[in-house]
């Protein structure tokens, strides 16, 4: 499977996911993802900036209010749709794009600096992506972007859980197994099936490489890695949703930021 196809795929799950994340389901990028990614975001009032991979738009909202002015672009086109029609109702000065991470319509050191929030692991051809993030932003630039955990996010993985019903520990396995686009289906734990309704469970192409791929990769393309985080639900957010209760076992996702030269 290469990115067409798992853009496709993408394209077919927008209309739900839309749906369902503002209706306030994707509780694990509200109340851990999203903000620990901000809280790691350098000083970016006064720049400019690329959102790759940029969804129906939520996050490049949240960002555009922390920089100058913020370029987003998406493979979807119903993704993108959809955050157009947000910025007509709430403008916040965004410009979205139809496009391609791969290759990204833009001259050489166009921006300030690049964010891609979750998006770089959803298709295999990570190498030419980073590279051409690498390609758009300015020298002293940065790219900041989060991933599923590579080493947290393997084929098999089982919660253990005590009389109470409390995660206590997580069963990992088949670290280095390869994964090229099989398909998983889920849906957000709280989106139950009366929540849903017509909403189709949403069907993701994994990809998969390992931490040290995904290290190699930034370094080889030119970047030089300047942050690192892995962020887990804070006492507040485990308050508000108990179900977030595994991510304190073992972090779900990993945040880096790189540094262009």
């Amino acid at each position: 499977m290469d990115h067409r196809e798992a853009g496709r795929y993408w394209n077919d799950n927008a209309e739900g996911w839309t749906q369902l994340s503002r209706a306030g389901h994707d509780t694990f990028r509200d109340w851990v993802n999203t903000p620990a990614f901000l809280e790691l975001l350098p000083d970016v009032s006064g720049k400019h900036g690329l959102d790759i991979g940029c969804g129906e738009g939520h996050n490049t909202r949240i960002l555009s209010e922390c920089c100058a002015h913020v370029t987003a672009l998406d493979y979807s086109e119903v993704f993108i749709r959809h955050a157009r029609a947000h910025e007509v109702t709430e403008a916040r000065g965004i410009s979205h794009v139809h496009g391609n991470a791969l290759e990204l319509p833009f001259p050489e050191n166009t921006f300030d600096f690049a964010t891609a929030f979750m998006s770089l692991m959803e298709f295999p051809e990570t190498e030419e992506a980073l590279a051409e993030a690498y390609r758009v932003i300015k020298p002293g630039g940065f790219l900041q972007f989060s991933i599923t955990h590579p080493c947290f996010n393997t084929t098999t993985r089982k919660n253990i859980r005590d009389e109470a019903g409390q995660v206590t520990a997580v069963q990992y396995g088949d670290y280095f197994a390869a994964a090229n686009g099989e398909i998983e289906t889920w849906t957000f734990s709280t989106a139950t099936e009366e929540v849903r309704g017509d909403i189709p469970l949403f069907q993701v192409p994994d990809f998969r490489k390992t931490l040290s791929e995904w290290v190699n990769i930034l370094v080889s393309v030119g970047f030089q890695i300047q942050a690192m985080r892995e962020p887990y639900p804070t006492d507040a957010a485990l308050a508000a949703h108990p179900s977030l209760q595994a991510g304190r076992i073992a972090p779900f996702f990993i945040h880096f930021r790189a540094g262009k030269p």
